[in-house]
């Protein structure tokens, strides 16, 4: 059964009649056909028995046909009222319109509004996010696949960011280093903004690049990702630029050993709060548990963050197929920050990484 027939079966199963999928990313995951509408409508509408069809703006009309979509598309124009035909459209395919469901998580209020007002007598109970959160939970071989390739390209990125640092430059011209050397190979996009941070300014978990050089003898944090056919990578290093000291060593160490020990346990029947807790201890342990301030993981597939979080209060068991990553951090204000990330897939004994850079603290020469 492929993901619209588990979509078909679901509405079926439970009573819907139309299902409302706005989601560009979801569209992605049902359609093969990806693009960023921006102000437009994009949409795929599913039915329990009739045809399903993807409405998209006319410019994308094509497009979305050389994606791969074998199904109905309709296309509008800018100065026409979207909604109208899309009522038109699914009124020829169905009488029933009653139970809709719709993804509560993204929809627009303005598009609910809409849509309401073309199907007065419609109720909206059905949360296709939710269906789609378990869905996407087990991912298949295919999907896999394009993950690890998807790694083998975030291997690469690390490489030129390891191989750009220098005195001379900046962390946001590192970071346009590696985008630039990504975008000489063909990988066109990365599945979130490329991170460099230094020195103090690493010890910000979500800081971005600043326009400051790079220091010697500090230690440079990368976190970075790719975009493969629609599947995203997601990984973190963080290396010495030139001789680190004691205390440096010392956190790295520690949030390598947590790291380390997460990836260790990782395997089916653990909880996500377990697992969560196994690299939390030895980070608490070493008395640093006060700078580890966010949860171990998430889930990753078409978006860089999916159900479900490896997280405290989490009792969900893991299961093969499940992809998520393990990132431990250790932040401390005013001194550094540490954060290793691998993204893995459970398999039915253990995992297997989708990125392979050694973890081991290199020191890279400073130049």
């Amino acid at each position: 059964m492929n993901h619209l027939q588990s979509l078909q079966k679901w509405l079926a199963d439970s009573n819907y009649d139309v299902a409302y999928i706005s989601n560009p990313t979801d569209i992605l995951y049902f359609t093969g056909f990806h693009s960023d509408p921006e102000e437009r409508v994009l949409a795929l509408f599913a039915f329990p028995e009739a045809e399903p069809f993807l409405f998209t703006p006319q410019l994308e009309v094509e497009a979305s046909k050389k994606a791969g979509w074998q199904q109905d598309v309709y296309g509008y124009l800018d100065h026409e009222d979207p909604f109208q035909i899309i009522a038109e459209h699914i009124n020829e395919r169905t009488k029933k319109t009653n139970h809709w469901a719709i993804e509560k998580a993204d929809l627009p209020y303005a598009r609910y509004e809409a849509v309401q007002q073309k199907f007065p007598n419609a109720q909206f109970t059905g949360d296709a996010s939710e269906f789609l959160d378990h869905l996407k939970l087990i991912k298949s071989p295919a999907e896999i696949k394009l993950m690890k390739e998807a790694g083998q390209q975030a291997d690469y990125a690390f490489k030129l960011g390891f191989e750009a640092l220098s005195t001379k430059l900046t962390e946001q011209q590192v970071v346009a280093e590696i985008e630039y050397g990504l975008m000489k190979q063909g990988v066109m996009h990365t599945s979130f903004d490329t991170i460099v941070q230094s020195g103090e300014n690493a010890a910000n978990p979500h800081g971005v690049p600043e326009k400051k050089s790079i220091k010697a003898n500090s230690l440079a944090l990368f976190d970075l990702g790719t975009v493969n056919q629609g599947y995203m990578s997601d990984a973190s290093r963080t290396v010495a630029f030139g001789e680190p000291t004691a205390k440096q060593k010392e956190i790295y160490n520690v949030c390598l050993q947590a790291q380390l020990s997460a990836m260790d346990a990782a395997k089916p029947g653990i909880t996500a709060e377990e697992l969560d807790a196994v690299a939390r201890k030895v980070i608490t342990d070493a008395g640093y548990g006060e700078y580890f301030i966010h949860r171990l993981g998430h889930g990753i597939g078409t978006s860089t963050h999916e159900f479900p979080s490896i997280m405290q209060g989490n009792s969900m068991e893991l299961q093969p197929g499940m992809c998520f990553s393990i990132e431990p951090g250790i932040y401390i204000p005013g001194v550094a920050g540490v954060r290793i990330e691998d993204c893995l897939y459970l398999t039915e004994n253990g995992n297997e990484p989708f990125t392979h850079t050694t973890k081991e603290l290199q020191i890279i020469p400073v130049k």
